[in-house]
């Protein structure tokens, strides 16, 4: 009996073991880390096209229901990739962009807002010098973007600005890939720490908006490498973004979104980058060999492209393997968003508090280029304030670089808040004007399309009798010129780099009644890329560029004029003494406006232009003497140097020492504040390759580190890191590679290209290679 029980006990056992084994086979298939490989076995082709190419097409009701619209999760959000519910693949939301998170303010039957804060544009950002200070500032829009239920964001740009007149340059960061990188992979850390993505652009050599998406950069292997990738390979290796953007412009006659070199065997093969790839919005021609490129998702999305890679599939032009990488890289970023995990994102991020990171970010970036003796400000001081762009701020640039944010606090307003007293006969003529102009410019300003430069106000034109009264009546004048720009346009010299005739007529005005009275003139340019200054700035008595500083930007330049904080920014490019003097002089000048998106300015889907130069083509002929680095080997002399800037202090740099452990070195310095004012000051390291070494700029910047405030009398001891491998040059053509050159280098130390107090020597016995 006891027998009989116990087999009957066994085999109740056996038929609950096969009934849980049949339950788990039953159990749906679902992602999760453990099964990437399984997933990708269990999806359909249509399921993987699907995948890769985005949702902004044409779907029947049926489909739609299916997906549940991704396009509609976040309102105003650039795009998402295609949801596979029955093996939980959640969508991924994509939103532009880098001053902030860009996605629509209202929605519809909704009565909330959904602003985001407009942070300070790329190019302050980058003139802070600052890495901390920007990861902060990355941490704010990372968090925003989560809370609005974003999983990636559509920044940082960090192209090199090879040309002052680029159209998108407010986006970017430097001239030199150093510094735009180590700004970048700051950003991206800090965004990343808050749980979403990035996406690191426009990879690579978008240096132009005119015929962006049909343009074909053509230069050396030696300026791609040292110039146009270094920027991005310092990004990628020191911030782990977790997608790359593929620009739209060739890069030597090849599509970088469809360049197997770019992509899979410099960005992965190189870099040993393992995220994914995405290309800009309707990049690229041929979805197959973007497959083929390693370029894995490809956004917007249209129906051919979908179309197209199910007909390579069944053809064989492109294998399971090829297509399965791509979906491979796109599930492990499914993996990593926030919507994946299941975050139930607020749609209320701190916007207070993080305005308050940005006000602060904005006052370090500002740079001071001229003072004698007339900043800061007392605040009792009575201030005369002239100029349309005082009354009418410019925050940021326009196109997907735009932020629907709350407010602008102008530079009226921030100083009125720092109880600075303005002449109240020039303040009503200007309220008044900007009242008037601002009525003529709205019913354009409605139907202007988003990506084209705002419209500015006119100047006045009857103020003589304002300046008058200005001068005797007030203390000081400040006067604001503001520019703006956007992508899907380059700046004209005439309109934006030099200053207009009324600007210019308004400065002597302005300088001449106030000198006449021993009064000062300050002029603040709001700008989103340099301007010409050597015609007019002997007319003013201080010169500081605060460029585009955001929703925060007047209360945060009357803070620096007051003296609240004392600038520290430096500039991250060089401001030349004129147009004719940058090197890049292969560019598209003065492309007449025709109200369309000139990012199309001569393109076709079906033949590739190749007659008309800087449109069709660019040659950079500079090769790599792209901004000080051509001033400084040249000797052209330039109003202001790459890493200038003044503070309200004086700092003295001493005792450099150089240490070598292997392979790393390491710079220090002492730093004594020997002025009146606590400030912070921005040390640079240059190095110079050993003499003899042939086709060599004399400088280039290796590395940099900003102080904490000092006080007066107070000094501390910087140091700076970099590798024998960061010395290296790319040496040879198409098949050359990485080497540093044998011999005695000069390391550089200072405050600017041209202001090096300080150098030593590094000798090298023998040319090691540059190791990964």
């Amino acid at each position: 009996m006891y027998n009989y029980f116990k087999t009957v006990a066994l085999c109740a056992a056996l038929l609950l073991t096969a009934a849980d084994a049949g339950a788990a086979r039953r159990k749906p298939l679902k992602l999760s880390a453990a099964n990437i490989d399984e997933i990708v076995a269990a999806m359909t082709h249509e399921e993987k096209a699907n995948l890769i190419v985005g949702m902004s097409r044409s779907f029947s009701d049926a489909e739609r229901a299916d997906v549940g619209y991704t396009e509609r999760i976040v309102a105003g959000a650039a795009g998402t990739t295609y949801p596979v519910e029955r093996l939980g693949i959640t969508p991924v939301v994509f939103a532009d962009g880098p001053a902030g998170v860009r996605i629509d303010p209202r929605r519809e039957g909704d009565e909330k807002t959904y602003f985001c804060t407009g942070v300070p544009i790329g190019t302050l950002l980058a003139a802070s010098w600052n890495d901390e200070l920007v990861a902060d500032v990355g941490a704010v829009i990372g968090n925003e973007a989560k809370e609005y239920g974003v999983d990636v964001l559509l920044a940082p740009g960090l192209n090199i600005m090879r040309n002052p007149l680029c159209g998108r340059n407010f986006e970017y960061y430097s001239e030199d890939p150093l510094l735009a990188g180590k700004i970048a992979a700051a950003y991206v850390r800090g965004v990343q720490r808050e749980g979403v993505g990035t996406s690191v652009k426009h990879y690579a050599v978008n240096n132009q908006e005119i015929n962006r998406l049909g343009n074909d950069a053509r230069l050396s292997e030696r300026a791609l490498r040292e110039i146009y990738l270094r920027n991005f390979e310092i990004a990628v290796r020191e911030s782990d973004p977790w997608t790359v953007m593929t620009s739209y412009n060739y890069v030597n006659g090849e599509y970088t979104s469809e360049s197997r070199k770019l992509v899979t065997d410099i960005l992965r093969g190189e870099w040993g980058y393992r995220g994914a790839v995405v290309t800009d919005w309707g990049g690229g021609l041929d979805a197959v060999k973007q497959v083929k490129a390693g370029n894995d998702m490809i956004q917007p999305g249209m129906n051919v492209q979908y179309e197209t890679l199910l007909a390579a599939l069944k053809d064989g032009s492109l294998t399971e393997p090829e297509i399965d990488r791509c979906v491979r890289r796109i599930l492990e970023l499914v993996l990593r968003t926030p919507r994946f995990s299941g975050y139930r994102y607020s749609d209320a991020p701190d916007l207070e508090a993080h305005a308050a990171v940005a006000r602060d970010a904005a006052a370090e970036g500002m740079v001071l280029l001229k003072n004698d003796a007339t900043l800061p400000l007392d605040c009792s001081a009575r201030i005369a304030l002239y100029g349309v762009g005082s009354y009418a701020f410019t925050a940021g640039g326009r196109g997907s670089g735009d932020v629907n944010k709350p407010y602008v606090v102008d530079l009226r307003d921030g100083l009125l808040r720092s109880g600075f007293t303005l002449n109240p006969a020039v303040d009503s003529l200007y309220v008044e004007w900007i009242r008037r102009e601002n009525e003529r410019l709205a019913p354009i300003r409605a139907v202007r399309p988003w990506y084209l430069y705002d419209l500015r106000p006119n100047e006045v034109r009857e103020i003589d009798s304002a300046i008058e009264r200005g001068a005797a009546e007030s203390d000081v004048a400040v006067i604001t010129i503001s520019r703006t720009s956007a992508e899907a346009f380059d700046r004209h010299i005439e309109r934006d780099y030099l200053l207009r005739s009324d600007e210019t007529a308004l400065i002597k005005s302005v300088s001449r009644a106030f000198r006449a009275a021993g009064k000062k003139v300050v002029v603040m340019l709001n700008i989103c890329g340099v301007v010409e200054m050597a015609s007019w700035q002997d007319m003013a008595d201080a010169v500081m560029i605060c460029w585009q500083p955001g929703q925060e930007g007047g209360n945060s330049v009357a803070a620096v004029l007051a003296g609240e904080v004392s600038p520290s920014g430096h500039l991250p490019m060089t401001i030349p003494v004129r147009y004719a003097d940058v090197p890049a002089q292969n560019f598209p000048l003065n492309v007449p406006e025709t109200g369309l998106n000139q990012s199309y300015e001569h393109y076709s889907t079906s033949v590739k232009y190749t007659d008309i130069p800087n449109i069709d083509y660019t040659n950079y002929e500079e090769d790599i003497y792209v901004g000080y680095r051509y001033y400084a080997t040249a000797g052209v002399p330039v109003s202001y140097p790459f890493g200038f800037g003044l503070t309200y202090s004086e700092f003295e740099l001493s005792d450099l020492k150089l240490e070598r452990d292997g392979e790393k070195i390491t710079a220090s310095v002492q730093v004594r504040n020997v002025g009146k004012h606590p400030a912070k000051q921005v040390v640079q390291l240059y190095a110079s390759a050993p003499e003899g070494t042939p086709d060599r700029p004399a400088v280039e910047l290796k590395g940099y580190c900003k102080t904490a405030l000092l006080r007066p009398s107070e000094s501390c001891r910087v140091s700076i890191a970099l590798r024998i491998g960061d010395l290296a040059i790319w040496q040879g053509g198409e098949t050359g590679g990485w080497s540093v050159p044998a011999g005695e280098w000069k390391i550089s130390v200072g405050t600017s290209s041209e202001d090096l107090p300080l150098s030593g020597t590094l000798t090298l016995q023998e040319p090691p290679g540059r190791t990964n």
